[in-house]
């Protein structure tokens, strides 16, 4: 344990605190200091009792306005968590949609790339047949 010396309203203090917090409790008697100082100069002199109340409400005020602030904004967050988790799942789905339609618009090319060489070769076949036709009527008719 450590041992620090604080200074308050013109009086010296011995606090004891775990070793390496000193600055800490030293830090946290020059805000007490400088709030019951700021009292002191805008209320005038109550009495020591009294001004040590009134600082201590003040600092429990601001305390709980802060406690207050850090539980809207802990709220403020879940809801973007919520909203973000909703976004995110609309994005999976939306990219789950696209590529459903993107296998859809492939088979469908595959389809139309068939039934194009499909009718390609059914066009070859009807060019072949009318050629031999041709061919051999010219030949039955002895045309060159």
């Amino acid at each position: 344990m450590a041992n620090v010396n604080i200074k308050f309203n013109g009086k010296e203090f011995l606090l004891s605190c775990e070793d390496g917090q000193e600055e800490h409790l030293e830090e946290l008697s020059q805000n007490l200091t400088q709030k019951f100082e700021g009292l002191k100069s805008k209320l005038g002199n109550l009495g020591e009792s009294k001004l040590l109340l009134i600082t201590s409400i003040t600092l429990m005020d601001e305390y709980f306005e802060t406690k207050k602030k850090i539980e809207e904004k802990k709220i403020e967050i879940e809801n973007l968590k919520s909203k973000f988790r909703e976004l995110k799942s609309l994005v999976y789905s939306y990219k789950e949609n696209k590529d459903k339609e993107i296998n859809n618009l492939q088979k469908e090319q595959e389809n139309f790339k068939n039934e194009l060489e499909n009718l390609n070769n059914g066009y070859e076949k009807i060019i072949d047949d009318a050629s031999n036709q041709i061919e051999e009527f010219m030949s039955k008719n002895n045309i060159s």
